[in-house]
């Protein structure tokens, strides 16, 4: 009798730490878990917040243009020509992004062509080869 209470008394005991160790690794997991989510909801305001600064940005400066502050007319001329040259700007960064956009489509037709030529070529390799062997 006592020596069939040892092994029942192990066997509780293993099953009891196994238990515990499962405990252990489902609460680290569901903290893990927690952590994450407040992450993800942290990164969610903040991304709300940088929303809502740009809005309130843009919102000021359509304020300023639509209310413009009278200047003297030389800070005006000086005004005007800093907006000229920043739309000469603009204007150039649009002909180059749509250049870069043009060449990259160029290229990748380009490279698609080569990739289909060796592709045909290959084929008409095979065929030849099949050709001879009948």
């Amino acid at each position: 009798m006592a020596a069939e209470m040892i092994p029942t008394q192990i066997f509780i005991l293993i099953l009891v730490v196994i238990l515990a160790v499962v405990v252990i690794i489902v609460v680290s997991q569901w903290k893990k878990v927690s952590q994450s989510n407040n992450t993800l909801k942290l990164m969610e305001k903040e991304i709300e917040l940088k929303k809502i600064a740009m809005v309130e940005k843009d919102l000021e400066n359509k304020r300023l243009m639509e209310n413009p502050i009278k200047f003297p007319t030389e800070q005006q001329e000086h005004l005007t020509q800093i907006r000229a040259a920043t739309e000469d700007v603009k204007n150039n960064v649009g002909y180059l992004h749509t250049e870069v956009n043009e060449r990259l489509a160029r290229l990748e037709a380009q490279t698609e062509l080569k990739k289909l030529e060796k592709m045909l070529k290959e084929i008409e390799a095979k065929e030849k080869k099949l050709n001879r062997k009948r």
